[in-house]
This record gives C-alpha cells, structure tokens and sequence, in this order.
C-alpha cells in the first residue's frame, strides 16, 4: 500500500457534476459509466454515482467502495503514464457490485487508460 495514494481526491459540487456531465467525455462498459475531462489542477480528483435502480442502501455503498478503491490504483497508474490531470466521475452500473475491485481496475487500465493517455505517435 505504500507505494499507491492514500488519500481519495473527490469531486463534491454539484456544479462540478454538472459541467463533467454536458462537456466531458464519455467511456461506457458494462461495469460503469465514465465521464472525464483535463483539470488544471495538481491531482486528478473523482466523483461517484449511484442511483437506487442498482440496489438498497448495502448495494450502493459496495459499488462505491468498489470504484473507489480501483481508482486509487488507477490513479496511481496515471499519474506515471501522463503529466495531465483529470476530474473523474463513475456512474455505477447494476454489474458493479457484483464485481472485484480488480476486474473494474482491469477494465479502467483497458478501457480508460487509452482514453486518457494517447497512444506515442510512430516517427517513420
């Protein structure tokens, strides 16, 4: 755990929500919904959502956690693979709760990440 952040940057304006939402790109995956847009900020920061159509009050949170803790990892990733930073937000999806925290890291690394970080351009 040592080498990984500790400390979970979040988004908590409902301004902030809203503007991710209309001007932010979209990544979409049976796990999670994804919106993200560049900050000028020094640390990439994270929102989550969960609406009551996945589940009660124990379901919701697990989702959470879930992505939370993914994210924590993947940040970490991020901050290696770029210099940019970004606001995050994960609209949780019925399939979240029922995954490991490692199979939404997986699909943010394969999904995201490429998203996220463009791919090095080829000199030749």
């Amino acid at each position: 755990m040592g080498e990984y952040s500790r400390k979970f940057f979040s988004i908590k304006n409902d301004r902030e929500f809203r503007f991710l939402f209309k001007k932010g790109e979209t990544c979409v995956n049976y796990a999670f919904v994804c919106y993200f847009r560049e900050n000028k900020r020094r640390r990439n920061r994270c929102g989550i959502v969960t609406g009551k159509k996945i589940g009660n009050a124990v379901t919701r949170n697990r989702a959470r956690r879930i992505i939370r803790e993914a994210f924590r990892i993947f940040d970490h990733d991020l901050r290696l693979s770029t210099e940019k930073r970004y606001d995050f937000i994960f609209v949780a999806r019925t399939q979240t709760a029922s995954q490991k925290s490692g199979k939404i890291l997986q699909l943010m690394n394969k999904k995201l990440l490429p998203l996220v970080v463009p791919a090095p351009k080829k000199n030749g």
